[in-house]
């Protein structure tokens, strides 16, 4: 970490990636507590495409619910599994296979989520899927 001249502390590329590894593993283990303090309060998040559970979740306890119903819709079967953590200065882009089952339906797809951190919080995440449309179908 590095303190700058206005008090703040910036972490530095590996804090990030660390912080977001954190992330993954909470999230995988359905633990929402221990997520929800790695995020801020005012906290924002994309979730790609057009599907029901698509759009922007603005602060930690609307993204929060989301990550919540996205384990709800698929039986608590959602999980992220890491393929690489690039963190940088102002930017960690998380690299994953996002894999579900739901009624019969199975969703497995390349996915990445730019995280975006300040003083050792998440304060923004947008998702990519490789097919967006497959994910809007497994959610509807």
């Amino acid at each position: 970490m590095t303190d700058k001249d206005d008090g703040v502390f910036d972490m530095g590329a590996a804090e990030n990636a660390d912080l977001v590894r954190r992330g993954y593993e909470a999230f995988n283990a359905g633990n929402l507590a221990a997520l929800g303090e790695l995020f801020a309060e005012d906290a924002v998040w994309y979730a790609a495409g057009s599907g029901p559970l698509s759009g922007k979740k603005q602060g930690r306890v609307a993204v929060l619910a989301y990550f919540g119903e996205l384990g709800a819709r698929s039986q608590g079967s959602f999980q992220a599994t890491v393929q690489d953590i690039v963190g940088g200065e102002n930017h960690t882009v998380g690299i994953q296979q996002s894999h579900a089952e739901n009624n019969g339906k199975t969703l497995d797809v390349a996915t990445a989520i730019a995280f975006v951190l300040r003083d050792g919080k998440v304060v923004e995440g947008r998702e990519f899927f490789e097919d967006t449309a497959r994910a809007d179908e497994f959610w509807a």
